[in-house]
């Protein structure tokens, strides 16, 4: 067993844990391998451990890499960084989900550009009121939501957050208490949260998607 696979294969036990944890089904969690800044070579690996769902945060790296990779079938590319409108037309084309929504001209853009199945999209909240980072602010979403679901070629599947870092637990999971209390009200099931320093604790608290990297295909340069 390669590094890569023996690394996938004990985030998937660990997956699988939390989810007994929390009295959840395994496969209630899709595993999102975030192989940004990774070279082709290491997504072939984990695919050939059978991995399936990607994700990138360039959208031109993501264009490349879907041309690079177009020989493996089932490969899902999972855009998850924030898009700039003449960027959209790479993630319209090769994306199977967006995890960053959060721009109406990026929604509309994506809306006009996606041809063929709607894109399943998650909407960015920046839930800690983070000045540094992108995401709406909770009391923004209603108004998002009532206007891009009327948009053809989108379909919004939930909400997505990049908590402050700490490494205090109890104040990790009220932000990832605080994402799943607004996608409730807003009757939205998917929730993208968690990445490889606390998807256990974001499993346990209803995550739906986690974006692991590191602890699957080791540091970035």
């Amino acid at each position: 067993m390669s590094g890569i696979a023996e690394r996938l294969a004990e985030v998937r036990e660990r997956i699988a844990a939390a989810c007994a944890r929390a009295g959840r089904p395994p496969g209630s969690v899709t595993l999102v391998a975030v192989s940004k800044l990774k070279p082709a070579a290491l997504i072939r690996e984990a695919y050939a451990a059978g991995q399936r769902d990607f994700g990138e945060n360039y959208a031109q790296e993501l264009r490349d890499k879907a041309t690079e990779l177009a020989d493996l079938k089932e490969l899902r590319w999972h855009a998850i960084g924030p898009l700039q409108t003449n960027k959209v037309k790479y993630v319209a084309k090769a994306a199977h989900a967006y995890h960053a929504l959060e721009r109406l001209e990026v929604a509309e853009e994506l809306s006009r550009r996606r041809l063929e199945a709607p894109l399943p999209c998650h909407v960015e909240v920046n839930v800690g009121g983070e000045a540094s980072k992108s995401g709406l602010a909770p009391e923004q979403v209603e108004s998002f939501l009532k206007t891009v679901r009327a948009l053809p070629g989108l379909r919004i599947d939930g909400l997505m957050s990049l908590p402050p870092p700490t490494d205090d637990e109890q104040v990790a999971r009220g932000y990832f208490r605080a994402l799943r209390e607004l996608a409730e009200r807003h009757g939205l099931p998917g929730l993208s949260m968690g990445t490889t320093h606390d998807y256990e604790l974001a499993i346990e608290e209803g995550a739906t998607l986690v974006r692991v990297g590191t602890a699957i295909f080791g540091e970035r340069a």
